[in-house]
């Protein structure tokens, strides 16, 4: 049976197809246009933020210590930390790609369900803010440069100033329209960076068999890391599709509710 989209919600829907079309175009054209990449960086940088700042709540909700976190020039990033047992470590390796895709569903749970993009900004910001400072600067000043550099910490420091303040600066200064769009953006750019992510660590599990959170899991648990590869694809990609099914129609709403009618 056809479906055409709700009119009570085609703001939403537009606003979302809006967001992926124009997400898909700037990552595509990055990769036959260098300088297009300069669009995406700061977005490489943020979802980065929120990977490693997934391993430091990890790392803090099963009780270990966090010694740094660093990010770097090239989008790459890495927290340090004591933890104890395979079961803190299945859940620390396992957080940051599976974080990046939680938060972009969580995104797009907080635009469908029309609560403020203001507030999700500026939580946002305040998210990378609390990485940048205790985790970026303060944890290892505190373990005296035991695992880093003074210029990683220097550019990590730098990166989340700029991230925080930019989102701060959208959430004040913008209006909910585009409050509503950067948000959107913010969402898709996530979800993507989540799914690429995986996408080079599966070449990489394959091919080079370089160092890896999938490494560190197998490390853990003496299951290949091409398995857990595999394992946080599908956990990802049943998340993606859980967020967009909240997206189009919330739990136990009548049809007037959803996004597509019949």
């Amino acid at each position: 049976m056809p479906y055409r989209v709700n009119k009570k919600f085609e703001p939403q829907f537009n606003l979302l197809l809006i967001a992926t079309a124009l997400s898909v175009l700037i990552w595509v054209v990055s990769w036959y246009l260098p300088l297009a990449a300069f669009i995406v960086y700061p977005l490489q940088l943020f979802a980065t933020f929120i990977h490693e700042g997934s391993h430091v709540l990890a790392t803090v909700l099963t009780g270990n210590t966090v010694q740094s976190l660093t990010v770097s020039s090239d989008g790459s990033g890495a927290v340090w930390s004591q933890s104890a047992g395979w079961l803190s470590q299945l859940l620390i390796s396992s957080a940051g790609y599976l974080g990046t895709t939680a938060f972009g569903t969580m995104l797009l749970a907080w635009i469908r369900a029309g609560w403020s993009s203001k507030a999700a900004l500026f939580a946002s910001a305040g998210f990378v803010g609390l990485m940048t400072l205790a985790f970026g600067l303060f944890a290892p000043v505190f373990n005296f440069f035991s695992n880093v550099t003074l210029g990683s910490v220097f550019f990590t420091v730098f990166s989340g100033a700029v991230l925080t303040g930019g989102l701060a600066l959208i959430g004040y200064f913008a209006n909910a329209k585009w409050a509503n769009f950067a948000l959107a953006f913010l969402a898709v750019q996530c979800l993507l960076n989540a799914i690429f992510s995986l996408t080079d660590l599966l070449l990489i599990t394959t091919t080079t068999g370089g160092h890896s959170d999938a490494v560190n899991m197998s490390a853990a648990t003496g299951i290949p890391s091409l398995v857990w590869v595999l394992i946080w694809f599908g956990i990802s990609i049943f998340m993606i599709s859980v967020g967009l099914r909240l997206y189009s129609m919330r739990k136990n709403a009548s049809p007037s509710d959803s996004i597509f009618e019949d």
